[in-house]
């Protein structure tokens, strides 16, 4: 593994950088504030994505995308995890899924989508199936015999992020049931869903202490009819589908954490060095010169095992295991450096006119989203003890 950046992917860093700080960082206490981002910022933002070459970058070039490869984009989402998520988002990186968009699809979904005309979301989670992905209970049922039957989609979707500033979601939900060797498991397809679609009803839901700006909300489906030419890939294996994009946007979680924690430290290290108590720098002090320590170690690694895991991507290598190590240890280490940098900062850390509280709320749900850190240890543990038949 050779991590040397190539010069266009030192450009690629540098550019990213310049565009987070000119074009985000003035913006985030008012989305802070207002828990919304105006509609007028979200256009201004996307479109200058768009001129310098920023959105879509993780898209093929063949059909107008960036075409970055996994380990460039994996350091784009790093510079752009230092932003607050409610604006880094709008930079649009599409859904991986939307690669198997075939015929009518593409020209109804995947290009407006990579041109920025049509935003998407994604819908796996339920209120009683979250992890439990095959747990799931939206059906969807064929409306007729034949291939061409439309499919009448009933159930409800919760936690689906950026549903209220997309045109139509990746949906999936359960369309039958097959036998495997560990008893009987729902065979889950994908849809591409039109928002305004009859029958759906798009609600924002509770507000969440991290990421404000950036709401999950929740779908509600009641005989919502879906042509069958909307059905993303075969009936029955939206489950490989899932796994595809599970492994990029565990990732994106590990990427965003390391680059986010990296402000942080940078924010808690300055504060450390001009901040004086009894007659000294408070980073002389022990207690605090090896908090920061800790910080600079478990951000280095984290980094590390984020860009192993995006080179081997890259070579076609990556295991489940190695996305989720990255998502898994990244998630975590922003959670202690928060906490630290706010330690750091005492009494000041907790008050609003800083952004270190920001930054200590938004890294709680790092480690719940896309696979919750138990989630990532038991993909881990099950690996290692696979090898042994067990």
């Amino acid at each position: 593994m050779h991590f040397q950046l190539s010069s266009e992917q030192t450009m690629i860093v540098d550019t990213v950088r310049a565009f987070v700080e000119k074009e985000l960082y003035p913006f985030e206490d008012e989305v802070e504030r207002l828990d919304a981002v105006p509609p007028e910022l979200v256009q201004s933002i996307q479109a200058k994505a768009i001129e310098v070459g920023l959105y879509a970058a993780n898209m093929p070039a063949e059909l107008g995308g960036g075409g970055l490869d996994n380990f460039s984009i994996t350091l784009m989402e790093r510079e752009l995890g230092r932003a607050s998520y409610g604006l880094q988002m709008l930079i649009a990186r599409p859904s991986n899924i939307l690669r198997a968009c075939q015929g009518a699809q593409i020209e109804e979904y995947l290009l407006p989508t990579i041109r920025g005309e049509r935003h998407d979301c994604l819908a796996m989670t339920e209120p009683n199936a979250g992890s439990d992905v095959r747990g799931m209970q939206t059906r969807a049922t064929r409306d007729g015999t034949g291939e061409n039957a439309d499919y009448l989609i009933n159930g409800t979707k919760h936690f689906i992020s950026h549903a209220d500033m997309s045109d139509f979601v990746v949906l999936f939900a359960a369309t039958g049931v097959e036998d495997t060797k560990h008893g009987p498991k729902k065979k889950i397809t994908g849809f591409l869903v039109d928002l305004n679609s009859p029958g759906l009803t798009v609600r924002r839901g509770p507000a969440c202490v991290s990421h404000r700006g950036y709401h999950q909300c929740e779908l509600f489906f009641t005989d919502c009819r879906v042509p069958a030419y909307k059905r993303l890939g075969e009936e029955g294996k939206g489950f490989d589908l899932m796994g595809e994009w599970l492994g990029a946007t565990r990732l994106t979680v590990a990427a965003t954490s390391v680059g986010r924690g990296q402000r942080v430290m940078e924010m808690a290290t300055e504060w450390a060095a001009t901040r004086k108590q009894f007659g000294q720098s408070i980073g002389k002090f022990q207690g605090t010169g090896f908090k920061l320590a800790d910080m600079a170690t478990e951000l280095a690694a984290a980094e590390l095992l984020t860009l192993q895991a995006a080179w081997k991507c890259d070579q076609g290598t990556m295991t489940d295991s190695d996305a989720a190590m990255a998502k898994l240890f990244a998630s975590e280490a922003l959670a202690r450096v928060t906490d630290n940098a706010l330690q750091i900062f005492g009494g000041m850390g907790l008050m609003n006119q800083l952004p270190i509280e920001r930054f200590w709320r938004d890294a709680r749900v790092e480690r719940i989203w896309d696979g919750t850190s138990e989630i990532q240890r038991h993909i881990i543990s099950r690996a290692m003890l696979r090898v042994h038949g067990a």
